[in-house]
């Protein structure tokens, strides 16, 4: 009992503590959530598996090669934990760690703090200010989404230093909708139709959230 116990302190432990920002690379938490820039390969694909079945895409128009098809890979990536904090050794591929590009959109994954099962992720285009989100199928349903968002807000405005940050949604996808009013968005202008990645075309609202006192992280500010 005592080693099971040290070997579940010490796994939980590889985990991003959050306030721990690094030189490109972010930790947020929420209430339930905890958000970080991936470490591992596999902390992408399950990012991208979590939002790769139907109902999601119906939303979200991602390019058919930046998707997973296989629902039982999916539902496999999802069933990981980040990489060695549940004692499983994943696939050599899926543990070589990721480095973003420094043009690359900033990408969080999130786990659920309860169990550290893949919960989705959060996507921000740190230079147009604009802001994406989505959960795994398990995860919906459950108000996450609003702690999701309120995590994007927090990253923009007291770790990006950017004043306003904005957020498109259907018209018709009220989850995104309420969620993004839970995590104190606002009605705002902008184009009422939308290209997604996949070449739809979509109706579009727009919602905006502002900061009069936007700052940066350390990690950022000692980079300047």
């Amino acid at each position: 009992m005592v080693w099971s116990l040290i070997r579940r302190r010490r796994a939980a432990s590889r985990l991003p503590v959050p306030g721990r920002c690094t030189p490109g690379r972010h930790v947020l938490a929420t209430e339930r959530l905890l958000l970080f820039t991936p470490r591992t390969r596999l902390d992408v694909a399950a990012a991208v598996a979590a939002s790769a079945d139907a109902e999601a895409q119906r939303w979200l128009g991602t390019l058919a090669d930046e998707v997973v098809p296989d629902p039982g890979v999916r539902r496999a990536l999802l069933a990981w934990r980040p990489a060695g904090d549940d004692g499983r050794r994943i696939p050599r591929e899926l543990a070589e760690p990721y480095a973003p590009g420094p043009d690359d959109p900033l990408l969080l994954v999130c786990v659920r703090r309860s169990d550290l099962t893949y919960a989705g992720a959060l996507e921000l285009q740190h230079v147009q200010g604009e802001m994406g989100g989505w959960l795994a199928p398990g995860c919906r349903g459950r108000g996450l989404g609003g702690e999701l968002f309120r995590a994007g807000v927090e990253l923009a405005h007291t770790h990006l230093g950017l004043a306003t940050i904005r957020a498109g949604a259907e018209p018709g996808n009220t989850a995104s909708r309420g969620a993004l009013a839970r995590a104190g968005f606002v009605p705002d202008e902008g184009p009422p139709r939308h290209t997604l990645s996949d070449g739809r075309v979509i109706d579009a609202l727009w919602h905006r959230n502002d900061t009069a006192a936007p700052s940066r992280c350390p990690a950022l500010t000692a980079t300047d």
